[in-house]
């Protein structure tokens, strides 16, 4: 069957060059001491349909029913029986010819086609040949097929990783801009007059969020930036219930790290946090030194609030993403003791992200 499928004229035309060059390899030994041309073209022509048949039912049955199946012991059996068969049809080749080409004169055989064993040796070459070959195929397009196979099934997971950061990544701008929005509700509302500087501040971070959070990457000054100017926001909600301290050292002006990396566990802060006396308190530490980014964050919170703190969806979402960005190259660690609720993230090789 296997046969069959692959016939087709160029399949036809390299098998017919290569027995004819076969032919030649067999005539070319077979003439060797000795002026018989005759016999020596008959002999290799009787030799040449044993060594076809035999080729073909070895490379086109033995090896895929058996070999490749892993059917040894079957393909060791049925590998005799063509061995025995082969045998017995070279030895009516030789006969046959020694009878009809030589006249019953041993004298007239060319010496080579006398020996049974070497021509049995170079029939059974051709064979080996052939099958070497449909194996060394069989294995190359196996390969072929798992790499692209691979290569499939690395695009898929691509294409599911691009997925959930942009799913990520819509969970957190709703969420981000609930909280500003309610903010701008509560002064128009009073009608504040620090309603204009709530929404100046506000288009701010919706450039930021519109226009800069689809880039892969984007600086940390330009981060550190916008969580001032989130800060400065919720300052002016709270006004004097809040307490923030906001350190950062001095680093390299290229460091990059991911759009809306950090801002939203300074979200998360100041949606979870609770006021202990009178005061909602958060710190804010952020160091980068040797490529090494510790960003630590804290928040007072009350005990019967820590689980929903815990639990926060921007939280949720932001692991995932480091996770995405940063696996296995980050560290994120929570607790909470004396009222506090801490969050250390360390990212021990800031320039290693990998692009969404």
């Amino acid at each position: 069957m296997n046969l069959l499928k692959n016939i087709n004229t160029k399949f036809v035309l390299l098998h017919l060059l290569f027995w004819v060059t076969v032919w030649l390899f067999f005539a070319y030994f077979f003439s060797y001491n000795s002026n018989n041309t005759t016999y020596v073209i008959w002999f290799s022509s009787f030799l040449l349909p044993v060594t076809m048949i035999v080729s073909y039912f070895v490379v086109y049955f033995l090896i895929p029913k058996y070999l490749l199946t892993k059917k040894y012991r079957l393909f060791a059996l049925y590998s005799f029986y063509t061995l025995v068969l082969s045998t017995y049809l070279i030895v009516l080749a030789i006969f046959g010819s020694f009878i009809f080409l030589s006249n019953l004169n041993v004298t007239n055989m060319p010496p080579m086609s006398r020996n049974f064993v070497f021509v049995l040796i170079l029939v059974y070459l051709i064979v080996v040949i052939i099958s070497f070959v449909s194996i060394l195929n069989h294995n190359f397009k196996n390969i072929s097929r798992n790499k692209e196979l691979q290569n499939k099934i690395l695009e898929a997971q691509l294409q599911l990783k691009d997925q959930e950061l942009e799913y990520l990544k819509k969970q957190i701008h709703p969420h981000f801009l609930f909280n500003t929005l309610n903010t701008i509700y509560g002064f128009a509302i009073k009608k504040s007059e620090n309603t204009a500087d709530v929404i100046l501040k506000l288009s701010n971070l919706l450039d930021y969020i519109l226009y800069q959070v689809n880039k892969p990457k984007v600086s940390l000054i330009e981060e550190i930036l916008h969580l001032k100017e989130y800060i400065a926001l919720e300052k002016i909600r709270f006004q004097d219930s809040l307490k923030v301290k906001f350190i950062h050292n001095k680093f390299d002006d290229t460091i990059q790290i991911a759009p809306m990396l950090l801002i939203p566990f300074v979200e998360n802060a100041f949606k979870h946090g609770s006021s202990v006396n009178g005061f909602l308190t958060i710190e804010i530490n952020i160091v980068v030194k040797d490529n090494k980014l510790d960003f630590l964050i804290k928040n007072s919170v009350l005990e019967d609030n820590t689980n929903k703190h815990k639990k926060g969806i921007g939280l949720e979402n932001i692991k995932k993403r480091l996770d995405l960005h940063f696996k296995n190259n980050y560290n994120l660690e929570i607790y909470i003791a004396d009222n506090l609720f801490n969050l250390k993230l360390s990212i021990s090789d800031i320039n290693n992200l990998r692009n969404e």
